[in-house]
């Protein structure tokens, strides 16, 4: 889901309302400034293509990871949780994919037109051509989809924590692709509403993205798509954080009771999963919220108010919260490639070795003080 990772300051000045000074001058002035801005380049698509690039080396690098341990493991009852990893982090390379796709195609067509026309990237809420459509839903899309996953994750850990025996019972191979087809189904069922009238897709400032409209000629059914979109991200995130609490809570009071070796060996694997989990939920959060919010609360504010006195705030709030939200597709990779059972054990002896050497050093010198000290208060007379 690439969106725009950058702009610089003459396309924003650009796009942004004429400042006092500029709109009290002559009206010849005024059209020289039009003319010098929009002649220059506004934006430069290396640094997006560049942020696609890496996305899909990571993405590509955690997938390879992720299938040699479901070979590894597709008899166990870690291979649920490996089939949904696998499953996320091949929808995060295709929402890199396709997205990124589009948006550089528009940073094309918008080069091609400010060469041709004068003309750079225009913030239309009445842009309906069918890629801003297909871009719009590709970011609900691969939007939900990692947020929804995750939350099956945790829930699938969550059972196999908690019951183990009725998770080995219930939980297969073959259920698990099928929550896997529910899952995506769900979410395309949710991206296209706006195809059958029930909200709408439009360009979104700085005219390189395309998302629910929020900012301009909002209307009740667009607010409920925007209430429906974020209502579920946000319930997803907030199931997901709480059976990765009960799976955390249960393996510590498991941790304090562990009696024998093969049981603590199984407990690592659900250690690893359920550190795992956290680390997703955790991106997930800091990168999807900011767009969440800002667009429920543009989405609010647009329907309930005729005059939008702070639109200019919210369309860079809205373009800082998408950034954040492609972020989520370059980061989740690397809970996989960072957080593994070799990983943490390497982090774990390394933090063993350090507190027990200053755990030593500090015995040694508390003894040594201990003996100096004896050695002042004995009285020589008492020898005699």
């Amino acid at each position: 889901m690439l969106a725009m990772q950058h702009s610089n300051s003459s396309g924003i000045s650009a796009l942004l309302p004429f400042s006092n000074h500029t709109a009290v001058a002559k009206e010849p002035k005024m059209e020289a400034v039009v003319t010098k801005n929009t002649t220059q380049p506004r934006n430069n698509p290396t640094a997006a293509g560049l942020t696609m690039t890496l996305g899909i080396i990571f993405n590509v690098v955690a997938l390879i990871i992720l299938v040699k341990a479901y070979n590894r493991f597709r008899r166990r009852t870690k291979a649920s949780f490996l089939l949904f990893a696998s499953s996320l982090v091949a929808t995060d390379l295709a929402g890199h994919v396709i997205p990124g796709s589009l948006v550089l195609s528009r940073y094309s067509t918008s080069t091609e037109a400010e060469a041709g026309l004068g003309s750079g990237f225009q913030d239309n809420s009445t842009d309906q051509d069918a890629s801003c459509l297909f871009l719009g839903g590709c970011m609900v899309f691969f939007g939900l989809c990692p947020l929804f996953l995750g939350c099956a994750m945790a829930a699938e850990r969550c059972l196999g924590i908690t019951s183990p025996l009725l998770h080995a019972r219930l939980v297969t191979t073959a259920r698990t692709k099928m929550a896997l087809i529910l899952i995506w189904l769900l979410a395309l069922c949710v991206a296209l509403l706006p195809f059958i009238s029930l909200g709408d897709y439009t360009s979104q400032f700085p005219g390189t993205w395309c998302f629910i409209r929020v900012m301009e000629g909002t209307k009740a059914t667009d607010l409920a798509f925007m209430i429906l979109f974020s209502g579920l991200a946000l319930s997803s995130l907030g199931l997901a954080f709480v059976c990765n609490t009960i799976s955390g809570i249960t393996l510590v009071r498991a941790r304090l009771k562990r009696s024998c070796s093969q049981r603590y060996t199984t407990r690592s694997h659900d250690t690893e999963m359920v550190v795992q989990l956290v680390g997703i939920m955790v991106t997930s959060s800091i990168c999807w919220s900011p767009l969440l919010i800002f667009g429920l609360i543009s989405a609010v504010r647009s329907y309930t108010s005729s005059t939008f006195g702070d639109k200019e705030t919210y369309k860079h709030l809205m373009m800082t919260g998408v950034r954040m939200a492609t972020c989520n597709q370059i980061l989740d990779p690397w809970v996989y490639i960072l957080l593994r059972r070799a990983i943490l054990r390497k982090i774990y002896r390394i933090t063993k070795k350090q507190a027990s050497f200053k755990g030593s050093t500090l015995r040694r010198w508390d003894f040594g003080s201990f003996q100096n000290s004896e050695k002042k208060k004995v009285d020589p007379k008492s020898f005699k």
